[in-house]
């Protein structure tokens, strides 16, 4: 027996043989070409092509995992049309007079190590998209067959890593689990495995091996370990294992339609967490009653520049329509400490946690929060957008704001564009200062949103990123409940309610405390939604 350890994206117990998914590696060869022109033709030739394809791809995905699933292949066509993109092909085209196939392989080497580089988990997931992309343009250039795995009965999926265009062309009735070599828990391959509630396990390394194609393994997606060729000892212990797992999520099945309400008839909204487009179908398919924190900042961190409001619009407007009706709360940008985009021009700062980040941006920079403001009214009219502001430590500071959306709604009427007059407007509480003035705060808005990893950090005075200090951390800590404490009473004082989106809402330990203190929305990872409601519905 043969034991593998890595990261767990998805629970769950999986039994079946492992296969490989087989790609058609490329070899790309620098050429001298005369006719530049006709090459440029070339390359805008195969590039309609490879659109083409993607939208076939896209029309099959909606089919098979739902349209916000789907939309990765929109931002794939956007991403084979964006300008930096192609202008770096066609003037490495131009100026060194290569080939296609040389100058899209090396445009794509440059964007995948930009995108890796970055701090932010979710950009770092991006550089795949960008060698997926690039990965089809060369193959339509040379015209080379797509990568494939043959699934004559469900298997568990092997492979360095997956990619949209990869993993959409399996058939999803056959895939019992993915294992990976490398990836990351914002990579395609973990949201589809959110997404369709099946174990997935990233960062085996290479002790994941080829000769393992067509022997019998186990996932273990809890404890993130796979047993390749398991004893009879260890086969029994899983399918234990496995038999419980799934009782488990037939009684979370059971839950779907029912109310997140206490046996004494005490109410709470469970809402789910995401980051991007591709979340939304993972939070329908838990049946959240509403997404409690859409992290926008995304939009910038993909982007080379400054998001225009059409793409912004373009995306709130989506989700708001996708989530039918129910509240979406919109985080306004978050940029700075460990999230950077390097167009923003931000200077670098001993200690970026505590700098120039979140609203202090927007408020110092009027030109960029106006523009994501008029996107997220306009989108307001197509659902039940609210939006929430990030990092407030004062009265003076959500004033400011809302004299700046007053602006905004003044222009939008001139202009005759719908939208809502009546969006919520909340504040996130993550700062000591935002608790100690949330008597005041709460008159000028609608809600609270308990940012509990920043509020921990700031209130223990501990670096979250710093392992060192893991020793020190304590998410329960007194202090930290109490701040959230005095917040609920103060929300509640002046009529508004008050919610939590940080990682606590998840922590069902908690989840009776929070209760006790009249907390009216938990915000969580999608597949946490039924957990919790069923712990909701287990206390008195």
């Amino acid at each position: 027996m043969i034991t593998l350890s890595g990261k767990s994206v998805f629970g769950g117990i999986a039994i079946g043989k492992i296969s490989f998914y087989k790609r058609n590696e490329i070899t790309i060869k620098r050429s001298r070409i005369e006719d530049t022109d006709a090459e440029i033709r070339r390359f805008e030739e195969a590039k309609a092509q490879a659109l083409a394809e993607l939208q076939q791809l896209h029309d099959k995905a909606v089919d098979d995992v739902g349209e916000a699933n789907a939309m990765i292949f929109e931002i794939h066509q956007m991403m084979l049309e964006d300008l930096d993109y192609v202008e770096s092909i066609v003037n490495m085209i131009t100026t060194q007079e290569v080939n296609a196939e040389y100058a899209v392989g090396t445009t794509a080497d440059n964007f995948a190590a930009m995108f890796a580089a970055m701090d932010d988990a979710y950009m770092q997931g991006r550089a795949a998209d960008v060698k997926d992309v690039s990965e089809r343009l060369i193959k339509v250039l040379s015209n080379s067959d797509h990568g494939a795995i043959e699934m004559k009965e469900p298997v568990i999926v092997a492979a360095d890593d997956l990619v949209p265009s990869e993993t959409v062309q399996l058939d999803k009735e056959k895939v019992l689990a993915f294992v990976t070599m490398y990836g990351s828990s914002n990579s395609h391959t973990a949201i589809l495995a959110r997404t369709m509630n099946i174990p997935a396990v990233i960062g085996l390394g290479e002790d994941l091996k080829q000769e393992y194609d067509g022997k019998l393994a186990v996932v273990d997606g809890m404890d993130g370990v796979i047993y390749i060729d398991p004893d009879a000892r260890t086969m029994e212990a899983m399918q234990k294992k496995q038999r419980e797992d799934l009782e488990k999520k037939e009684l979370l099945e059971q839950l779907k339609g029912k109310e997140n309400v206490t046996k004494s008839g005490q109410k709470v909204n469970v809402y789910a967490n995401i980051g991007n487009l591709s979340d939304v179908g993972a939070v329908l398919k838990n049946d959240a009653g509403g997404i409690g924190l859409f992290r926008s900042e995304f939009l910038y961190l993909e982007s080379e520049t400054f998001p225009t409001e059409e793409q912004q619009f373009k995306v709130y407007k989506q989700v708001a329509e996708n989530m039918a009706g129910k509240r979406v709360i919109i985080r306004t940008l978050d940029i700075g400490a460990d999230k950077q985009a390097e167009y923003f021009g931000l200077d670098k700062e001993e200690n970026p946690a505590l700098g120039y980040r979140a609203i202090r941006i927007c408020l110092t920079r009027p030109e960029i929060f106006k523009t994501q403001l008029r996107a997220l009214y306009r989108a307001s009219a197509y659902g039940q957008i609210a939006i929430m502001f990030p990092m407030i430590i004062s009265v003076d500071e959500v004033k400011k704001i809302k004299e700046m959306i007053q602006v905004v709604q003044e222009e939008l009427t001139e202009e005759g564009v719908d939208f809502r007059k009546d969006v919520e407007i909340g504040v996130m509480i993550e700062t000591p200062a935002a608790v100690m003035v949330s008597h005041e705060l709460a008159k000028e808005v609608d809600f609270f949103s308990v940012g509990t990893n920043d509020l921990t950090q700031y209130t223990l005075a501990i670096d979250r990123q710093n392992q060192k200090l893991e020793p020190f951390y304590d998410a329960h800590h007194p202090a930290v409940l109490s701040m959230i404490r005095i917040a609920a009473e103060n929300a509640h004082r002046e009529g508004k309610w008050i919610g939590i989106c940080g990682e606590l809402a998840a922590d069902l330990s908690l989840t009776g405390t929070f209760l006790e203190m009249g907390i009216d929305e938990l915000s969580v990872a999608p597949g946490m939604i039924l957990p919790l409601r069923k712990t909701v519905r287990e206390c008195e």
